[in-house]
């Protein structure tokens, strides 16, 4: 009798048709942020889905929010980030990570400080330029002088070697004999005829006769 009745039992537990149905699964549940951003780690809350922060403060990189947050607090990084276009939010934040960690290193100057001492690394090195090209014209200069007087030089060396060879000191000598000779007799008016005799002066030192 206890049997028959845990039959019946069960038997109207089923649905019709007498078959069992599977059983449904459970809704889906949102995903779950396992690594929350570097701010809200630091922070310790809850990272959202759109975690204003999040993109530009990841978690493999806590020191970039750390360093901004000991300067500007994370109040003031939120406000600005908002207040700004997402398209300029990654400079803004890489200027603020820059300008914090400058004031940490000077609290005097902070980054004020390391553009002046970056403009000054570049004002000498303008000057150092300007030395190593004002060098740089005065050897140019120099060549071109020793260049100069190597040229003379040589054309000065090279005119006597050009007129020995053409001209040899016995063509020389043989051409100017004449002319010596030449300057050497003068005629005398001998009673029996005309006579050439050396004179002891030449034609050119001789006083025209007028």
């Amino acid at each position: 009798m206890d049997s028959s009745s845990s039959d019946t039992a069960a038997t109207a537990a089923l649905p019709h048709g007498g078959a069992s149905t599977p059983p449904t699964s459970p809704p889906p549940q949102p995903a779950v942020v396992l690594s929350p951003c570097a701010a809200c780690k630091i922070l310790r809350r809850r990272c959202v889905d759109r975690c204003v922060l999040a993109p530009y403060f990841p978690p493999t990189e806590p020191h970039k929010f750390a360093t901004a947050h000991r300067v500007f607090g994370a109040s003031n990084i939120i406000k600005l980030l908002q207040e700004l276009p997402e398209e300029h939010r990654a400079d803004a934040v890489s200027s603020m990570v820059y300008e914090a960690s400058a004031r940490i290193r000077d609290p005097v100057y902070g980054c004020a400080g390391a553009i002046c001492q970056l403009q000054k690394q570049v004002n000498d090195l303008k000057a150092q330029l300007a030395r190593a090209h004002a060098e740089l014209a005065g050897a140019r200069a120099q060549h071109a002088h020793l260049l100069a007087l190597l040229c003379v030089e040589v054309a000065a060396a090279s005119s006597p070697a050009y007129c020995a060879v053409n001209y040899p000191s016995a063509q020389l000598a043989a051409a100017a004999a004449p002319a010596a000779q030449a300057d050497a007799l003068y005629v005398v008016d001998g009673g029996s005829g005309l006579q050439l005799q050396a004179s002891p002066v030449s034609w050119a030192d001789e006083p025209l006769w007028t």
